[in-house]
């Protein structure tokens, strides 16, 4: 369920689908780096002003589901205007600055975001632009990366399928929000 806390900007509503912390995990394969799975989490908050704040922490998980090692983290500022139009200012702990520009899809709560300006430290690996999709989809937020380099040509490399995390908070407002129930809770079912 999507909800909508009193205090965001209004101009964030056609983004509250992504508020929230999520995890999950994905698959990550691009030429010439180990191929893996990976579990990631991301949190997308708000404090009142005209942004989203994102976290992505991802990490390599072993065949047992175990984290072995960090894999990708990025931050960023999410923003939409009136017209549907996202921007999207994103730093990756690989030395890169993404400026991203795309829309949010009519009727259906999906982003697609293309990269317009890519800055690299001299650490950095190479990284010419990319292109992401993120949708909420039966209550998941699944996501899938591609990227370029001046070797390889756009593909995708990174897609995660991630759940929302409740917290014992979230779980007391959903009680305090349910029904009166019948006193032998029974009746409720039937």
């Amino acid at each position: 369920m999507i909800q909508i806390p009193s205090d965001l900007n209004p101009g964030l509503v056609p983004l509250a689908f992504l508020l929230g912390t999520w995890e999950g995990a994905g698959v990550f394969d691009f030429p010439g780096e180990e191929k893996c799975n990976f579990g990631q989490e991301v949190v997308f908050s708000h404090d009142g002003r005209d942004f989203l704040e994102y976290t992505s922490h991802s990490w390599v998980l072993d065949a047992e589901g175990n984290k072995v090692r960090p894999l990708e983290s990025e931050s960023g500022y999410w923003r939409i205007d009136k017209d549907r139009k996202v921007e999207v200012v994103m730093v990756r702990d690989q030395g890169v600055v993404e400026v991203w520009y795309g829309e949010l899809a009519d009727q259906k709560p999906q982003i697609d975001l293309v990269t317009d300006a890519v800055a690299r430290t001299a650490a950095s690996g190479p990284y010419s632009g990319g292109k992401r999709l993120y949708g909420y989809v039966k209550s998941d937020l699944m996501w899938v990366g591609e990227k370029a380099t001046p070797d390889v040509e756009l593909r995708p490399y990174m897609s995660a399928q991630l759940k929302k995390v409740v917290t014992p908070e979230e779980v007391a407002e959903m009680a305090r929000n349910l029904p009166d129930m019948p006193d032998d809770g029974i009746a409720f079912f039937r």
